[in-house]
């Protein structure tokens, strides 16, 4: 049957009297609506009397035809009412525009709707929200006048309110308590529902919707619904009815996960990844906890993240008892690897209360004589009641180990150690291209070679460069000595042994310059980072003894970072104490250190003294450090930190509003919410403080580094600014955001900025592309090659400004950071925010006023590796399968050496004049030979010889050109092979490797022995061994064998006058003394002198690299500077001796 062609015969039934035309007139309208609507628009009045009307039958059918006219009319709104009004007529099933545009808007609506409902419960426990701040902040903040920007026009002078809660829209939109946009009148996106019958009909619409989803399996999408909606009973549903159906088909995926565990598993990814509002998560993750303990066999790693979130030390310390208490073998395992992942999630203070709470294992033995540092995280554990046995004994023995740290510190240290690649060539590079007695270069060098070595404990740079070594005075030796600590980062047993020349004395003698030893106490904390145990007793007291100002520095930073997140309140008293003195040059460091003590945890009384010394001092940079010590404070608070952003924000000093920018980023960090975004992105552009425009723009990063594509986007205007802190600001923000990532639209946006005409500029790309290149090579961007060699021109390159250079030396040190096997992590394995390694890269941002903060970023670096351990926490040797070419995550190749060449002579001028005189001579040369040709033949020879001479310098240098041709030839074989053959994809690596992040994918472990517990993330990976019967291989560990040996004090190993304390120059200028004053004396005993100082060089006399090295290193670090500058003379040169050739003929004859 054709449809119609004009609508107004069947419009003229809607005036019938009779039912039956009218309900025949509508049914017609309905079948061709989408043609005839038009005509359809004009009647709309009468089909909506014919609804309103009770006494009409087909009241639902009006009621579709409206939804449908006012679709075409794009009055959405209506449209899902009538619609909703049209009852089972509105078919779900339908294919359609109209019906997939209704059922999103009910929907949204049914979402809107449940949210506005949602009320947050208090919790029972723990209420981690912030209480309001009695401290009032600075008067005259309230009217925003300090971020009124002088181009603000006058109707504009009310600023919009700084509070994230109330930011309006300029859409008209409001936010409602959901932050969904909501806009008011027809056109608005969400319908506000008055009616309690359109009310019941959107939720019977929603529960066929679920039922129609739930029984094609589609959980997912009722799971989505569910969470945007903040309707927990209904994800609660729907994960029963996921685990009721799973039992009734009894099938399972091809991992063995059940429907259920894999809806648990995708509602606790988006919990994590999607949802902003930090309460809201909370109960979700409540809800997962509560259902995952419900079923017989639950996924304990999904637990364990719950947990971690939640900081629930009971319930993990109750899941631990419970896998070990099974007492079979993969339950251990289970436990074990639960651990680690508490352990790298974890604080110290979470980690203390699980530790706390286990069984002790052994009964409490008096403390050995040669005890090590480390110690139990809390010395007061209590033993447990009952008795153990031997087994269960040992394997609480093992958890705690694995709880405080110590076995995870030691096998990072252990993979570091025996896979280090670091390219000494290129340190030796950037020493001899920056003059060592430049404070800022001196300083540049020690932070590559402290980056580079991170965690490696190889210090050789040191011990073989103590000349250079030797320039550093006042904060430079406080740096040099500091970087011991990165250094040898997490080697706890040897720290003290290692430091002791350099730490202060306990007997009140000095032990040389106070720079050094404030800088040891730097290291020291450095060391032990994040891992308190054994440390911080002795910090403690150190910090307290110490009278002069350069210590307390020194000691606060140390105390700061291996406290870090305890929570002591009385670390925190003595670090108040100090700064209540109101010395700026301690101040600084003691207000950072206020931070990261209470870490996260939101301290009120903390904030408060914080914030009214802050207002009372008058030294810039103690109120610097106290910024950022109360932002660290409120490190992952989200909505909870908004009263005192607000307070930050408004305040008319440009420091605290510093301060309150830098308290957005680490309450935001990772979590992509659009109001900080908006927050900051409105400072950028508002702010007439240069600072807090470039920490604003910056702080990016931190928001969006789970978001990394996102960033570049958002800067690419940023990064073209007029000004200058705003550029920087943008390329540190795609450094942040993107490290590691190799993103190839991060690095466009910062190649550019690399010939800035700022300085600084210049600097923040270079360390940025480092960032972002780090662990990357040729094959997986083929620009790695040419961001080395720019960087390695611009260290060398005499004309360049020295803050260009200083962050090109950084860049190297990042860019092959812990011996090329590290990256910057900014969150764990499993997906959580890696709190040292945020706070470290916080911190290190403030490099631009204290360059010693640099060393923080050591924090930030993270090892990429897979350690497989079998159930006694030993490493076995197997081999596991990458699915890909060896070259796609290969090491780069090192930097090729150059041999030295020789003197070569400077080509002679020629000037014109003789080269005619030349032509001249010869063609009266030519004239006389043709002459002596007719008189007698004699010339020839002459002629001959010539010819002989030349084909000899001829055949020489064929000679040199066919020995360099065999050399290639020799090599050539090996590279024509590489390249002739096709490289197999597919190939075994070894435990302990390094595996790259990007690189996980591709691992599979083959049928074998060994099989891991959980999907490898990275890390130490517990393997199920299913033949415990065998005799198993193991790796040696390697840095067991080599001990750090106590460094003597300088001075008493070269009393006796022995040359193996002389630094190499001194060396040389002694072996060429010998030679010269030798002619016709003893050779034997000359050559013997060079063969002992060459071993020495080379570190075959065990006692002269001690004494040479070590001490030496000890002697020109903790060597006092007399001189009120610090500046070291320079070596006088020695007298020029002159010989001519007259001497030379007299000596010959």
């Amino acid at each position: 049957m054709p449809g119609l062609v004009s609508a107004t015969g069947v419009l003229g039934f809607l005036a019938d009297e009779e039912h039956d035309l009218k309900v025949f007139a509508l049914q017609t309208l309905n079948d061709d609506i989408d043609t005839v609507w038009t005509e359809v628009a004009g009647a709309l009045s009468q089909i909506e009397a014919l609804y309103e009307d009770e006494s009409f039958p087909q009241r639902q059918l009006a009621a579709l035809v409206l939804a449908k006219v006012y679709y075409h009319l794009q009055a959405y709104n209506e449209s899902m009412t009538f619609a909703l009004a049209a009852g089972d007529l509105f078919k779900l099933d339908a294919p359609g525009e109209f019906e997939d545009t209704i059922i999103s808007k009910c929907i949204d609506q049914y979402i809107a709707v449940s949210s506005a409902k949602h009320t947050v419960p208090k919790s029972p426990q723990n209420d981690n929200s912030l209480p309001a701040l009695a401290t009032t902040f600075a008067s005259g903040a309230a009217d925003g006048s300090a971020l009124i920007s002088p181009t603000t026009p006058f109707s504009q002078t009310t600023l919009p309110s700084k509070s994230l809660l109330s930011r309006v829209s300029t859409d008209n939109a409001i936010l409602d308590p959901t932050f969904q946009p909501v806009k008011e009148g027809r056109s608005g996106s969400i319908a506000p529902i008055n009616d309690q019958a359109t009310q019941a009909a959107l939720q019977r619409i929603i529960e066929r919707l679920f039922e129609a989803c739930l029984k094609d399996g589609r959980y997912r999408q009722v799971v989505g619904i569910a969470v945007e909606a903040k309707n927990l009973e209904v994800l609660r549903r729907v994960i029963k009815r996921a685990s009721d159906d799973e039992k009734r088909s009894k099938t399972k995926s091809t991992d063995g996960q059940g429907p259920a565990e894999e809806l648990m598993e995708y509602a606790l990814s988006i919990c994590m990844d999607i949802v902003q509002e930090r309460s809201f998560r909370t109960e979700i993750l409540r809800l997962i906890l509560d259902l995952l303990n419900d079923i017989p066999n639950p996924d304990y790693f999904a637990i364990a993240k719950c947990v971690v979130y939640l900081s629930s030390d009971e319930e993990a310390s109750r899941m631990l008892k419970q896998l070990i208490t099974s007492g079979d073998r993969n339950s251990i395992a289970n436990a074990y690897q639960i651990a680690f992942d508490l352990y790298d999630n974890g604080t110290q203070e979470f980690l203390g209360k699980i530790i706390n709470s286990l069984p002790s294992g052994e009964p409490a033995k008096a403390p050995a004589s040669d005890a090590t540092e480390e110690e139990p995280l809390l010395e007061n554990q209590q033993s447990s009641e009952e008795e153990l046995s031997d087994e269960l004994s040992k394997v609480y023995k093992n958890v705690r180990s694995i709880l405080d740290g110590s076995k995870t510190i030691q096998l990072n240290l252990e993979f570091l150690y025996r896979n280090n690649r670091t390219d000494l060539s290129i340190l030796n590079k950037v020493r001899d291209s920056l003059e060592g007695r430049n404070s800022i270069f001196h300083t540049a060098v020690t932070f590559c070679n402290a980056f580079m070595n991170q965690g490696t404990t190889n210090d050789k740079f040191f011990r073989d460069n103590l000349e250079w070594l030797g320039k550093a005075v006042n904060w430079s030796k406080f740096t040099a000595t500091a970087a011991l600590g990165v250094i040898h980062r997490g080697n706890l047993t040897q720290s003290r042994k290692l430091l002791e020349p350099y730490l202060p004395r306990q007997s009140g003698l000095s032990s040389g310059s106070i720079f050094s030893q404030g800088g040891a106490l730097y290291a020291y904390g450095l060391i032990h980072a994040n891992h308190g145990a054994g440390a911080l007793e002795y910090l403690k007291s150190q910090f307290t003894s110490a009278e002069e100002e350069v210590i307390q520095h020194g000691g606060a930073l140390g105390l700061g970072i291996a406290g870090m997140a305890t929570g002591s309140e009385e670390i925190f008293d003595n670090l108040r104490t100090v700064l209540f003195t109101d010395s700026a040059l301690n101040g600084e460091a003691v207000g950072l250190a206020m931070g990261l003590i209470m870490l996260g945890t939101g301290n009120v009384r903390a904030l408060e003294d914080m914030i009214t010394y802050a207002h009372e001092t008058t030294h810039e940079k103690i109120v610097r450090g106290l910024a950022i010590g109360m932002a660290l404070i409120m490190f992952g608070r989200q909505e909870g930190a908004d009263a005192m952003i607000e307070g930050l924000l408004n305040d008319p000093d440009p420091t605290l509003r510093y301060g309150g920018i830098m308290t957005v980023a680490l309450a935001y960090c990772g979590t992509g919410s659009n109001k900080a975004i908006r927050k900051l992105l409105h400072i950028a552009v508002s702010d007439v403080n240069d600072d807090v425009r470039r920490v604003a723009v910056m702080s990016l990063g931190f928001i969006l580094f789970r978001k990394p594509g996102s960033v570049p986007r958002m800067v690419e205007l940023l990064s073209e600014s007029y000004n200058p802190h705003v550029r920087y600001g943008s390329a540190m923000a795609l450094g942040i955001s993107c490290a590691g990532t190799g993103l190839d639209e991060a690095i466009d946006l910062l190649e550019p900025m690399m010939k800035d005409p700022t300085d600084f500029v210049r600097q923040g790309a270079l360390i940025s592309l480092a960032m972002i290149m780090i662990q990357q090579n040729e094959v997986m961007n083929p620009k790695v090659a040419a961001i080395r060699k720019t960087l390695k021109k611009v260290v060398g390159d005499r004309h360049e400004d020295a803050m260009t250079k200083f962050g090109a030396s950084l860049a190297l040190g990042i860019i092959d950071a812990g011996g090329r096997n590290c990256t910057i992590g900014l969150q764990t394995q499993t997906g959580n925010l890696n709190m040292a390694g945020i706070v470290g890269m916080a911190v290190f941002t403030q490099y631009w006023y204290w360059f010693p903060f640099t060393h923080f970023l050591s924090l930030a670096f993270s090892p990429t590796s897979i350690i497989g351990l079998d159930h006694d926490l030993e490493i076995p040797s197997f081999k596991f399968h990458c699915a890909t070419r060896p070259s796609l995550f290969d090491y780069p190749p090192e930097q090729e050496v150059k041999a030295e060449e020789g003197p070569t002579m400077v080509a002679t001028a020629v000037l014109s004049t003789t080269a005619q005189a030349k032509r001249r001579a010869q063609k009266k040369e030519r004239a006389q030979r043709r002459e002596s040709m007719d008189i007698d033949s004699s010339a020839k020879p002459t002629v001959s010889d010539k010819m002989e001479v030349d084909e000899k310098k001829e055949e020489s240098k064929e000679k040199k050109e066919g020995d360099a041709g065999e050399k290639e030839a020799s090599v050539a074989p090996a590279d024509t092979k590489k390249k002739g053959e096709k490289e197999k994809v597919g190939y075994e690596m070894e435990n302990l490797s390094r595996v790259l992040p990007g690189q996980l994918k591709f691992i599979s472990f083959p049928t074998g022995r060994y099989k891991p517990v959980k999907k490898p993330t990275g890390g130490p990976l517990l393997l199920q061994d299913t033949q415990p019967d065998e005799e198993k291989s193991l790796i040696e560990e390697k840095l067991k064998k080599v001990t750090t040996e106590k460094a003597p004090v300088a001075g008493q190993s070269n009393a006796g006058g022995s040359s193996a304390g002389l630094t190499p120059r001194q060396q040389q200028n002694l072996i060429s003394q010998a030679l010269r004053a030798g002619t016709g004396g003893d050779l034997r005993s000359l050559n013997e002198l060079s063969e002992l100082l060459g071993r020495q060089r080379r570190g075959d006399l065990a006692g002269a690299t001690d004494e040479g090295g070590a001490a030496a290193a000890a002697g020109v670090l903790t060597a006092i500077d007399e001189d009120g500058e610090g500046d070291e003379e320079a070596e006088v040169p020695r007298e020029f001796e002159y010989f001519t050739d007259n001497e030379e003929d007299e000596d010959d004859e």
